[in-house]
């Protein structure tokens, strides 16, 4: 069993923490209150030291309300002065490339040195959104990689078309995945990769391998990188915390059974809620590596283990947590184990 020492307590030191948030809409609430509660959330953590915060395009959920993503990411960074602002992700094959470069080309000229363009090839909802934002589904997502060569070639003014703004702009690349594709993709074009390990942690040893045995040294980036998801839920107390994470489970549930909705309150009695097949299947999520629920110590010792398995470079925490008091609270907790 891992144990946290003085030597391997040191492995918080120089790992930067940052945030992703999917904007969770509350029951009983709206899109309105939603984005009050990120713009709270980003300078509670800026103020905290947090390196990044990432918004995550999604669509056609009734529970998130980042779909407009290049719009929120505006507007968090509007009401914030250092930390950095980016997406996680933007869903590329969802759009044009040279939109996404004169969207993320105006950002950067807002906001300069403060915007990240993480991208991602999923659809980011159901095979009936995606067509509704596409019309043409064939090829899309084979298509990722000459997408992202694209909107490279615009930044870097060598397209046949302008992005005005856009070309020139400073704005790193990440490439997303929750298998092994944009691990290739990274590691062969030298990027810095982000992994969704807070809901597809089974992949995630076998994308991290594949990614830094083939990372080939680029302009962008001499050296693998990568920034790792971790589903957190901490509290003052282990009781608290796990009454907190059942919106998570509910969340989780939702998503099974086809019904995605917003976020719910927490449970106090889940046995009434869920079923015997349901509550294994929570069970292992929440033992999972990725996912941590509980007091200071349990996540220290948790966080720590996962830093020291995977080697990450940085973590990326997700929260979903239904009252903004104790979600800021959660993060307040992380960030102890950080200074």
């Amino acid at each position: 069993m891992f144990q946290l020492t003085a030597e391997n307590s040191k492995t918080f030191q120089g790992i930067p923490l940052s945030v992703l948030d999917l904007a969770p809409i509350n029951e009983g609430s709206d899109a309105t209150t939603s984005f009050q509660h990120s713009v709270a959330l980003a300078q509670h953590t800026e103020n905290l030291g947090f390196n990044r915060y990432w918004l995550a395009e999604h669509h056609s959920m009734p529970g998130i309300a980042s779909s407009a993503t290049s719009v929120i990411i505006s507007h968090i960074a509007n009401h914030t002065e250092r930390i950095r602002i980016g997406s996680g992700g933007i869903m590329l094959p969802n759009h044009a490339s040279l939109v996404i470069a004169e969207q993320f080309g105006t950002l950067a000229s807002l906001f300069p040195g403060r915007i990240d363009l993480g991208l991602g090839r999923a659809p980011g909802s159901d095979h009936m959104t995606s067509y509704a934002l596409r019309r043409d589904l064939r090829q899309r997502v084979e298509e990722f990689p000459s997408q992202v060569e694209e909107l490279q070639d615009y930044f870097a003014g060598t397209a046949m078309v302008q992005a005005v703004p856009g070309e020139g702009a400073d704005i790193p690349i990440w490439l997303l995945g929750s298998s092994d594709f944009s691990a290739r993709l990274s590691a062969e074009k030298g990027l810095p990769f982000s992994f969704a390990s807070h809901f597809a942690p089974d992949y995630m040893d076998a994308a991290l391998n594949l990614y830094r045995r083939n990372f080939n040294p680029s302009d962008d980036l001499d050296k693998p990188y990568t920034m790792l998801g971790v589903n957190v839920i901490a509290a003052d107390s282990q009781e608290e915390a796990e009454y907190l994470a059942t919106s998570q489970d509910q969340q989780f549930l939702a998503l099974r059974r086809g019904t995605p909705g917003k976020l719910q309150p927490p449970l106090k009695n889940t046995k009434e809620a869920f079923s015997s097949i349901e509550s294994a299947a929570i069970a292992k999520k929440n033992l999972s590596r990725a996912t941590i629920i509980g007091n200071l110590d349990t996540v220290r010792v948790k966080l720590a283990r996962f830093i020291e398995e995977t080697k990450a470079d940085e973590i990326i925490i997700n929260s979903q947590i239904f009252d903004p008091q104790k979600r800021l609270h959660s993060y307040d907790l992380v960030a102890e184990l950080f200074e």
